[in-house]
């Protein structure tokens, strides 16, 4: 029962902080992730079209050629292939003062600036996210072993989708612990209060990871020899990766203000007793 109430708290807290979001013009922070995704991006095509000239004369300086190229492939994978998950870790403060500046407009709650506190915060939400990244690999390596055993193809499996319903409940955790890090809540405290709200969660990742997993080609946003060639189609390319783009660049955003107005709708945040008190701002 909880989880179905916890389902439907999720779905009515997207649609708030949607309202929210453009009622309170929180959607310049978009530009932040927008950027920096296309920022990680063209520094990773830089490092995959950097060339160099290797010394192959020697067996020495075919070995350091070798690793070098290894790490300069490796590293312009992790930029371009998985910008848009690393973006999530780098906005960390980002997510904090924003999970922040949402209480406040719900209920009025505010809290001392402190660097060190806000520096204690983002470990937190990193721990958390290797944490969860750990968990959610780990499981993705069972289910994946499951469907091989009884598929021919593993991703053609049932089984295998369970995948994606797990990923949403680790995304969907680790946006509502920023709350729970304010409520003084311990990380194992944190665990226990998610689990009990696993649907609320699932809600909260499923919205993230739609917006953030869109097949972007951000090579379209950069290359524009096929302007001259095609222009229409060209046009039309750059157009629908633009769109998709900033629908990926808006997930963190809303993610982060939904979690914070779902777990005002739980558990009032506005009781929470390690917060300044003033009057709140937002409207239902």
């Amino acid at each position: 029962m909880r989880f179905l109430r916890n389902i439907f708290v999720g779905i009515r807290a997207y649609f708030k902080a949607i309202r929210l979001i453009i009622r309170h013009k929180m959607y310049w922070y978009i530009a932040i992730p927008a950027i920096l995704m296309l920022l990680i991006y063209y520094v990773g095509d830089r490092v995959r079209s950097h060339e160099v000239s290797p010394d192959v004369k020697t067996m020495n300086g075919i070995i350091w050629y070798l690793i070098y190229l290894l790490t300069e492939l490796s590293v312009a994978l992790l930029l371009m292939k998985f910008s848009k998950y690393l973006v999530v870790s780098l906005l960390s403060p980002l997510l904090s003062q924003l999970s922040q500046k949402t209480e406040n407009l719900l209920t009025g709650n505010s809290y001392t600036y402190n660097f060190k506190q806000l520096v204690a915060d983002v470990k937190r939400a990193l721990r958390i996210i290797v944490r969860n990244l750990m968990w959610e690999y780990f499981f993705f390596l069972i289910i994946l072993l499951i469907s091989m055993i009884g598929w021919k193809e593993a991703t053609s499996s049932p089984v295998f989708y369970l995948t994606y319903l797990i990923g949403f409940y680790y995304y969907g955790f680790s946006f509502m612990d920023y709350v729970n890090e304010r409520r003084r809540l311990s990380m194992d405290e944190s665990i226990v209060f998610v689990r009990k709200n696993r649907g609320l969660a699932m809600m909260i990742g499923a919205g993230y990871s739609l917006l953030i997993i869109v097949p972007v080609e951000l090579d379209a946003l950069f290359n524009f020899s096929r302007f001259s060639t095609d222009f229409p189609g060209a046009l039309g390319n750059f157009s629908l990766n633009l769109v998709l783009w900033l629908c990926a660049s808006t997930a963190p955003i809303l993610a982060i203000v939904t979690s914070t107005v779902a777990m005002n709708d739980i558990v009032d945040l506005s009781s929470n007793p390690y917060a300044k008190k003033s009057t709140p701002e937002a409207l239902d």
